[in-house]
C-alpha cells in the first residue's frame, strides 16, 4: 500500500511539472517540498516561496516544515522581497533558537539588511541593521562558518557609516560651517578608526586648523597622517597646506627681525626730539607760528 502511495505521490509530481501548474493542495509534504525547490531552482522564486510556505502550514508537524520555514525566506530573498524574508527569518528564529540552522537565519537576515544599502549620501538604517544583525550572529555563533563573512560585511557597513559622516562633514566645510564641519570628521575619527576615510578625515583637521590659524594643531594632525600615511595622497595635500604656513611664519618672523625694540625711556627721548626740532618741522618761521596760534585764537 506504501508502494501504491509513494507511486501516485510520484505520478502527481510529474504531472504537475509537466504542466507547470503546481496544485499544491493535493501534495504531500516531501514532494510539495521538491517541487518548491525546483521551482527555487528555475529562479521561480514567487512560486518556490509560496511552496515552501504551504509545507510549513499544511504540514506543520512533517520533517520538511522546519527546513520549508526557512527556505521559504531564502526563496523571498532571492526575490529581492527583503521585508516578507525578515518576518520568515523572524519566526525562524523565534519557534526553532536550537536549530542547526539558526545561525544562517541570523546570516541571512543580516544581508537582507546589507543588500539594501545604497550609497554613502542615502539614509543609512539599512546600514546599522545590517550591522547590529552580524554582530549578533557573531556574539551568538562566533564559531559559525558565517562568522568571519560577517566580521567583513561590519568591516564595509562601518565604511558606509563614515563616509555618511564625511559627506555631512563636507557638506558644512564647504558652507563655511567650521566648527560643525569638524565635530563630524571627529566623530570619524573617534568611531571608525580601521575605516578607509581615516586618512581623509585627518587632512581635513589639518585644513580647518589652518584656516582657524591654530598651526600646532594642523602640523600636529598632519604629523600623525605622516605617520600613518606617507604616500598617501592626502598626506600630500595636507604638505602643501604645511607648506604655505611655513611660509607665513618664515615671512612673520622676517618682519619681527627687522622691527626694532622701542624701549619706554625711548619713547621719552623721541618726544624731546620732535619737541626740539619744532621748529624745524613747522611749515611756517617760528615768529609766523606763534602769530597764527594767536589768530586762531
Amino acid at each position: 500500500m506504501k508502494k501504491i502511495y509513494a507511486l501516485l505521490g510520484f505520478i502527481l509530481l510529474l504531472t504537475a511539472c509537466a504542466s507547470g501548474k503546481e496544485n499544491f493542495d493535493d501534495m504531500a509534504a516531501e514532494d510539495l517540498y521538491n517541487v518548491s525547490w525546483e521551482n527555487l531552482e528555475k529562479t521561480k522564486y514567487e512560486k518556490a516561496a509560496t511552496g515552501f510556505e504551504k509545507v510549513e502550514t499544511d504540514h506543520p508537524y512533517s520533517q520538511w516544515a522546519v527546513k520549508a520555514k526557512l527556505m521559504s525566506a531564502y526563496s523571498y530573498y532571492k526575490d529581492e522581497k527583503y521585508d516578507d524574508a525578515i518576518l520568515a527569518l523572524d519566526r525562524f528564529i523565534k519557534y526553532h533558537p536550537g536549530n542547526k540552522d539558526v545561525a544562517y537565519a541570523y546570516y541571512l537576515k543580516g544581508m537582507c539588511y546589507y543588500d539594501q544599502i545604497t550609497t554613502a549620501d542615502k539614509d543609512q538604517s539599512d546600514t546599522v541593521k545590517a550591522e547590529e544583525t552580524f554582530k549578533l550572529l557573531i556574539a551568538l555563533f562566533p564559531e559559525s562558518k558565517y562568522a568571519d563573512d560577517a566580521r567583513n560585511k561590519i568591516r564595509l557597513t562601518e565604511d558606509y557609516r563614515a563616509g555618511q559622516e564625511m559627506k555631512v562633514g563636507r557638506y558644512y566645510l564647504q558652507d563655511g560651517n567650521y566648527l560643525s564641519a569638524i565635530n563630524r570628521f571627529n566623530v570619524v575619527l573617534e568611531e571608525y578608526q580601521t575605516t578607509i576615510q581615516i586618512e581623509e578625515a585627518l587632512y581635513r583637521q589639518v585644513e580647518i586648523y589652518a584656516i582657524f590659524g591654530m598651526d600646532k594643531y594642523a602640523d600636529g594632525y598632519y604629523k600623525i597622517l605622516q605617520n600613518n600615511y606617507p604616500n598617501g595622497k592626502w598626506t600630500e595635500k595636507a604638505g602643501k597646506i604645511m607648506k604655505k604656513l611655513g611660509k607665513k611664519e618664515a615671512k612673520q618672523a622676517q618682519k619681527d627681525e627687522v622691527k626694532p625694540e622701542v624701549k619706554a625711556e625711548d619713547v621719552k627721548e623721541e618726544k624731546g626730539f620732535w619737541s626740539k626740532t619744532a621748529d624745524f618741522l613747522w611749515p611756517f618761521g617760528k615768529n609766523e607760528a606763534e602769530d597764527k596760534v594767536a589768530g586762531d585764537k
